[in-house]
């Protein structure tokens, strides 16, 4: 079973990762995250800290998630591990249209072609959500931020992940990453051990 954490920077998605790591220590799932699971998630950060063309900033993304799911995902999956990512493709469905939006007519329609017939879905994903200059009240001082952690742009994302939720409910579970931290982690933790045993019950 395959379980995402999606969210803004900022929305404690990363914190909340670190804590699932003790709650659902007893029943050992793979911890990991995009990009940053394989050598190529390197190339993405200095992608990002050069500002490179949008286009091949977005084909890096892509292929550090192609290495991830090869590396990482599906060999976790095959040996029926339960995983749990730190972003995974919404990431790129939320982010890069908002990035990409000057240089390409329909970017999510062009990213979800790339990504088709490949990519594993999500069998649950945790999207937590707050408000925008929250998010970067958290992230730290202006000068520390990445170039997408700028309110117009993180406010589309955010837009854009609602929108990838609406279209999905049976997958989403919306978080308030307004709550305390610990109630936050009781919840999804709790969701993600009842996720565990629906698939373990399912005929095979």
């Amino acid at each position: 079973m395959l379980i995402t954490l999606e969210g803004i920077d900022g929305s404690g998605k990363s914190t909340l990762a670190a804590a699932l790591r003790e709650s659902l220590a007893d029943i050992e799932p793979i911890f990991t995250r995009e990009p940053g699971a394989t050598w190529i998630g390197d190339a993405v950060r200095r992608a990002v800290a050069e500002r490179m063309d949008p286009i091949a900033e977005a084909l890096l993304f892509v292929a550090d998630h192609a290495a991830h799911l090869d590396t990482v995902v599906k060999p976790a999956l095959a040996a029926g591990r339960l995983v749990v990512s730190d972003r995974y493709s919404d990431s790129r469905f939320a982010y890069q249209p908002a990035v990409l939006a000057d240089a390409l007519p329909d970017p999510l329609g062009w990213l979800r072609q790339i990504h088709d017939g490949w990519s594993i879905r999500p069998d649950r994903t945790f999207l937590f959500v707050l408000p925008v200059n929250e998010a970067l009240a958290r992230v730290g001082t202006e000068k520390a931020r990445e170039y997408f952690e700028d309110a117009r742009i993180l406010e589309e994302v955010q837009k854009n992940y609602l929108s990838l939720a609406a279209a999905d409910p049976a997958r989403f579970v919306l978080v308030d990453a307004l709550l305390e931290k610990e109630e936050i982690c009781r919840f999804v933790s709790d969701e993600i051990r009842q996720c565990a045993r629906s698939s373990q019950s399912r005929p095979r």
